[in-house]
């Protein structure tokens, strides 16, 4: 069963910026096949998809995120980022990075968060006014 564990969150005021990592562990395939993506969520509302990564490297954004947030992959690592930037309070929650193999031939899931079948811990943001 694939392993996800985030680091990286914590408070910073608005305009400010922070790097989420995602250290990923017990791939049963290379890590290089899996979609991977970041997910938000704050009490009471419902879960965000924030941006997501597939094989080759196709990217997608929340149009909230999208000119300040880019999600990457370290292959070597098997980790996951999400620089942020000009951080908002509206980009305040837990982060969660998620991840599915990728079947060939088949686009990864959107950002609608069904489809992904590993989860992390989550890790907090606070951004404050």
């Amino acid at each position: 069963q694939v392993q996800l564990a985030e680091f990286g969150g914590g408070s910073v005021q608005a305009g400010g910026s922070l790097r989420l990592s995602c250290a990923g562990s017990r791939f049963s395939r290379p890590y290089s096949r899996y979609c991977m993506a970041w997910f938000r969520q704050v009490p009471g509302k419902e879960r965000e998809g924030v941006a997501s990564i597939d094989e080759a490297e196709n990217t997608a954004y929340a149009d909230s995120v999208k000119g300040r947030f880019t999600i990457s992959k370290d292959y070597a690592k098997n980790t996951l980022y999400l620089q942020m930037m000009s951080l908002i309070p509206e980009d305040t929650g837990m982060y969660y990075c998620a991840s599915v193999y990728q079947v060939l031939g088949m686009s990864c899931p959107n950002l609608g968060g069904y489809g992904y079948s590993s989860w992390g811990q989550g890790t907090q943001v606070t951004v404050s006014s």
